[in-house]
C-alpha cells in the first residue's frame, strides 16, 4: 500500500474525547479533522466499533482516518460502551442500547461547530453491521454509509448459524468477544478510575455464547437489527463491499437486489479484510473510492461516483487447492443491476454419481451416504482472515466420505456468478440430520479446489422459525443455497458436487450419525452461468493503487505465532484441529504501551462418537506500560450429549502477578433440533 504523506487539508487530532449519550454514559472517541474546520465546517464520518481505538485498532485507524480527514472530513472513531475508555459494560452484540447510543453520537457529531450537520457512517465487520443497522433507524443527519464484510440477516448469514446448523465460529467469535469485553481501560486516559471501570466489566459480562445457545432458531432476538426484515427501512445511499473468501460474501448482492436507494457493490477475492488491505490480492485503491463516495453524497459533488456497473466482482480463475493465496488470478466483471440480465440460470439433473450436463433420461436411483466426523477437517474457517492460513484444502480426502457427482470434462471455459442452488429429493433414517453441499473445481490430475458450499439442517427444510423433526424414511424435497461466488472453470476441468452428512469442525454435527438417501430423479444442481461476452467486460485498470496515510510507529517486542494443525490419533481415535493466533507483543511507540494477544482454539472428536464433539477457546491479553500491567485470561469449553450442549467458561483478571478477579460459569442448554 502506498503511504500518502501530503493531503489536500492539514489535519488536527484529539486523542480522547468523551461523548455523552442519553443515560449519562460517556463514550470515548478519537477525532481527526481539518484544521480549517474551525472556520469552515465539514461533514462528519463515524466509525463505531468495540475494538479499542487506543490500542487494538490504533494502527489501522491511523491509516484510514487521517487520510479521510485530509480530504476534508471530520472523522470520529468511537468505542462502544464497555470497551476501550468508554464507560459501561458490553454484554452482547447489536442490542437496542448500542443503536440508541449510535444515534446520540451522530446527533452530537452533527451539532459540533466544526461539522456542517451532515454525517456518514463506515466500517468493516461490526462497524459495517452498525452502520447498516443505524441507517435503518433513519437518524436525521445521516446521509450515506460505506460498509464492508457485513450481513443484513443476523440468523441465517452470520457466524452463529448457517442453514440452521450451528457454526463453530459461534464459539470462536464468542471467545473473542469474551476476551475483548473484559479488558481494562488505559489509566493514562481515565486516571485512577480504571480499576473501578475494569471491575465493572469483568463482573458484568459473561460468555456470550450462552445467549446465542438460548436462541437456536430464528426468533425476535435475531430479527432485531436484521435489515432483511424490511429493506425499505434503509433510506440512504450504500457503498457495500466484501470478499469471496469471507464468510460475509452474500449480503452485498442481497442489498443490491433489494434496496431502493442509490447503491454500489464491490466483491473481490479477499478474506475478512478491507479491499485496500485485501488478502488474497489483488488489493485495490478502496480509500480513493470511499472519498469519491463521500464527496458525492456529503458534499454534493458531481464526480461520477454512481457511474459504471452497480456491481464490480472479481471473476476468479482456477487455482490449485491451498490454505492460503497471495494473489487470486482473475479479472473484474461488471453487472448493471441485480438480479443481473447477464446471468443464465441452468439446471443440471443429478444422475448416478454424475452431473448430467446434457438432456437425458435419468433413472430414479437411490444413493446413500453416512459421512464420518472427519469430513470437514479441511473445510477451513467460516470467515477466513488469511492468518493463519485458513482456506479449504484439497477436497479429495473430504470427498472420500461424501456422495460425489462429477460433471463431464469441460470443452470450453464456463463461468458462474451468483449463489448456486442444490435441489435434492431425499430421505433420512434419523429425526435430526444435516447436509453439507460443496461445489469444487476438479483439475485433470484429480486435485479438487472447493469453490463454494452450503449447509442445511434438514429440520429447517421449511424455514428457520419453527423447525420440525424428520420422519425417518419419508421422502422430502429440499433446496440448499450455496454461498455466492464468481468462478471460471477452464477446459479440461470438471465441476463436482459433493454431499456429506457432517462438516465438522466448521459446523456442529447432528446429535447422532444419520444415513442420507438421495433420489436422483428429483435432484439437481442449478448454476448461475455467466456467458462470456466482451461487451460485458470492464477495464482492468478500474481501480487505482491501494493507498492510505502513514501508519503510526510500532515496535515488535516479541514475535507472534500462527498455526493451523490437523491431527489424528490412531490409538485413541481422536481427531483435532488446533489453531494458534498469537500477535506477540507490539509496542505502540507514541504512547509507550505494550500490547500482547494470544488466542488458541481446539475442535476435537473421537472416532464417530457424535457426543464426543468438543470446542475450546483460550485468550490471553496483556497491556503494560512502565510498572503498570493488566491481563485478562478467558477460557470457554463447549461440549455436548445427544440432548444437551454443555458450557463451561472462566475469566481471570490480573494486575501484575496478582489475580484480582475470577469467575466460573457452568450451564447446559437443550438441543433444539440442532
Amino acid at each position: 500500500m502506498r503511504e500518502v504523506r501530503s493531503l489536500p487539508y492539514e489535519i488536527t487530532q484529539e486523542e480522547h474525547v468523551r461523548i455523552p449519550v442519553a443515560d449519562g454514559t460517556r463514550l470515548a472517541a478519537k477525532i481527526w479533522r481539518p484544521v480549517s474546520s474551525d472556520d469552515e465546517p465539514v461533514p462528519g464520518i463515524c466509525e463505531y466499533i468495540p475494538y479499542r481505538k487506543r490500542d487494538l485498532t490504533a494502527v489501522r485507524d491511523s491509516v484510514h482516518h487521517p487520510y479521510l480527514a485530509g480530504h476534508g472530513y471530520a472523522c470520529v472513531r468511537v468505542d462502544l460502551r464497555g470497551t476501550g475508555e468508554s464507560e459501561g459494560v458490553l454484554t452482547d452484540e447489536y442490542v437496542e442500547q448500542e443503536q440508541l447510543d449510535a444515534e446520540d453520537v451522530l446527533a452530537w457529531l452533527a451539532g459540533q461547530p466544526w461539522c456542517d450537520g451532515r454525517t456518514g457512517m463506515m466500517g468493516i465487520s461490526w462497524g459495517g453491521f452498525a452502520a447498516l443497522q443505524v441507517a435503518a433507524r433513519k437518524p436525521p443527519s445521516l446521509r450515506a454509509i460505506v460498509i464492508s464484510s457485513f450481513t443484513d440477516d443476523r440468523y441465517s448469514d452470520d457466524f452463529h448459524y448457517m442453514g440452521g446448523c450451528m457454526l463453530s465460529d459461534n464459539l470462536g467469535e464468542a471467545g473473542t468477544m469474551f476476551a475483548y469485553s473484559t479488558l481494562p481501560p488505559d489509566p493514562a486516559l481515565v486516571g485512577d478510575r480504571w480499576r473501578d471501570m475494569w471491575r465493572e466489566r469483568v463482573e458484568g459480562v459473561g460468555p456470550w455464547v450462552d445467549t446465542w445457545l438460548e436462541h437456536q432458531h430464528r426468533d425476535d432476538y435475531w430479527r432485531h437489527a436484521s435489515v432483511c426484515e424490511n429493506y425499505s427501512d434503509v433510506g440512504v445511499p450504500v457503498l457495500a463491499s466484501s470478499g469471496w473468501a469471507d464468510g460475509y460474501s452474500n449480503a452485498v448482492t442481497r442489498l443490491l437486489s433489494h434496496l431502493s436507494v442509490p447503491r454500489k457493490g464491490l466483491i473481490g477475492p479477499w478474506s475478512h479484510k478491507y479491499p485496500h488491505l485485501g488478502e488474497p490480492g489483488p488489493a485495490v485503491g478502496y480509500l480513493q473510492e470511499v472519498v469519491r463516495w463521500w464527496d458525492h453524497w456529503l458534499k454534493d459533488r458531481d464526480n461520477g461516483a454512481m457511474d459504471g456497473p452497480m456491481l464490480l466482482a472479481w471473476m476468479q480463475d482456477s487455482v490449485p487447492p491451498s490454505t492460503s493465496y497471495q494473489e487470486r488470478p482473475g479479472r473484474w466483471v461488471g453487472e448493471p443491476q441485480l438480479p443481473s440480465p447477464h446471468i443464465d440460470w441452468r439446471t443440471y439433473p443429478l444422475a448416478q454419481h454424475r452431473i448430467a450436463l446434457r438432456e437425458e433420461d435419468i433413472p430414479d436411483t437411490a444413493l446413500h451416504v453416512e459421512s464420518p466426523l472427519s469430513v470437514g477437517q479441511f473445510a477451513g474457517k467460516w470467515a477466513s482472515y488469511n492468518a493463519p492460513p485458513d482456506l479449504p484444502y484439497d477436497q479429495r480426502e473430504e470427498d472420500g466420505g461424501s456422495l460425489v457427482f462429477d460433471g463431464d470434462e469441460l470443452t470450453e471455459t464456463a463461468e458462474i456468478l451468483g449463489a448456486p442452488k442444490v435441489r435434492l429429493e431425499l430421505s433420512v433414517d434419523k429425526p435430526v440430520a444435516m447436509v453439507a453441499a460443496r461445489l469444487s473445481d476438479v483439475q485433470p490430475d484429480g486435485r479438487a479446489t472447493r469453490v463454494t458450499y452450503g449447509l442445511l439442517n434438514l429440520t429447517h427444510r421449511d424455514g428457520h422459525d419453527d423447525p420440525q423433526p424428520l420422519e425417518p424414511g419419508k421422502r422430502y424435497q429440499v433446496e440448499i443455497e450455496l454461498n455466492g461466488v464468481a468462478q471460471a472453470f477452464p477446459p479440461g476441468h470438471r465441476i463436482r458436487l459433493s454431499l456429506s452428512t457432517s462438516y465438522w469442525p466448521l459446523a456442529w454435527p447432528a446429535p447422532e450419525p444419520a444415513r442420507l438417501t438421495v433420489y436422483t430423479r428429483g435432484s439437481s444442481v442449478c448454476l448461475p452461468v455467466r456467458p462470456i461476452r466482451e461487451s460485458d467486460e470492464v477495464s482492468g485498470s478500474v481501480f487505482g493503487e491501494p493507498e492510505g496515510a502513514a501508519p503510526i510507529p510500532t515496535t515488535q517486542v516479541r514475535p507472534g505465532e500462527q498455526r493451523w494443525t490437523v491431527s489424528r490419533d490412531l490409538v485413541e481415535y481422536e481427531s483435532a484441529l488446533e489453531i494458534v493466533k498469537d500477535s506477540g507483543t507490539m509496542r505502540l511507540d507514541d504512547i509507550g504501551l505494550d500490547v500482547s494477544r494470544r488466542a488458541y482454539e481446539r475442535y476435537s472428536s473421537v472416532a464417530d462418537d457424535f457426543a464426543s464433539v468438543r470446542g475450546e477457546t483460550k485468550w490471553s491479553m496483556t497491556f503494560a506500560r512502565g510498572d503498570w500491567e493488566a491481563r485478562t485470561e478467558t477460557h470457554t469449553v463447549l461440549s455436548c450429549t445427544d440432548r444437551e450442549f454443555v458450557l463451561h467458561a472462566t475469566v481471570d483478571a490480573y494486575e501484575g502477578a496478582h489475580r484480582v478477579f475470577s469467575r466460573n460459569w457452568n450451564r447446559t442448554f437443550p438441543r433444539k433440533l440442532v
